[in-house]
């Protein structure tokens, strides 16, 4: 029996997976980072923001692409495999949603950032940090007290960006507007929306993992 077919049985280096989802929350945060940048900053700045695309969409895919590689090379696993899966794609989805909403600001030629995407801005880049540190709490496994209360302040930032994308509708179709720049908008609001929802969907998992080791 050769020595590779036995690693598999063998427990993953200490804490291999868990590094894999921080760098991933970590990257996650900086997209965020990024497009509060960008809708607070001058337009003539918004390029120079962009360079550090690349980059976090590199960053990104390789902490999924190592946790699946991970993942597929061993048998035992520090918890459920579905979950490390699940943790790993939506750390993943979320940067690239963000990334999109950056992009989409260029490609739509937005020349102004209102009230409602600096607010959006605001709660993505709360959330995002709390991602990180309900990723850092599951790697320390620590008490499901502290990791139900980051819950819970995800799901309030996620509660104030429905009210945010509510009034930001409302505002939209309101008539003030023409046609091009209703979905121009409507775009780049519900895709922070989206990435609010994949930190509250990350969030929830970790809260079952931990009720299931607790």
């Amino acid at each position: 029996m050769g020595l590779g077919f036995i690693s598999k049985f063998l427990p993953p280096p200490e804490k291999k997976f868990f590094n894999f989802f921080e760098e991933g929350a970590e990257v996650c945060e900086l997209t965020a980072q990024l497009f509060y940048q960008i809708v607070y900053s001058d337009m003539k700045q918004q390029e120079d923001y962009l360079i550090h695309a690349k980059t976090y969409k590199r960053r990104s895919v390789e902490a999924l692409e190592g946790s699946l590689a991970l993942l597929n090379s061993t048998f035992i696993t520090p918890i459920d495999r579905e979950d490390i899966q699940l943790i790993s794609t939506n750390l993943y989805n979320g940067t690239k949603v963000i990334l999109k909403a950056c992009l989409n600001l260029r490609i739509y030629k937005i020349e102004y950032y209102n009230e409602t995407v600096k607010g959006q801005a605001e709660m993505l880049v709360k959330a995002t940090e709390e991602l990180r540190t309900i990723i850092s709490m599951l790697k320390k496994n620590a008490p499901l007290k502290e990791i139900t209360a980051c819950d819970s302040r995800i799901k309030a930032i996620e509660g104030r960006g429905d009210e945010i994308l509510y009034m930001a509708t409302e505002e939209i179709f309101s008539g003030k507007y023409d046609a091009l720049h209703v979905l121009k908008m409507r775009d780049i609001y519900k895709g922070i929306e989206n990435a609010l929802d994949i930190c509250s969907v990350i969030a929830d998992l970790i809260v079952n993992i931990a009720i299931k080791h607790s």
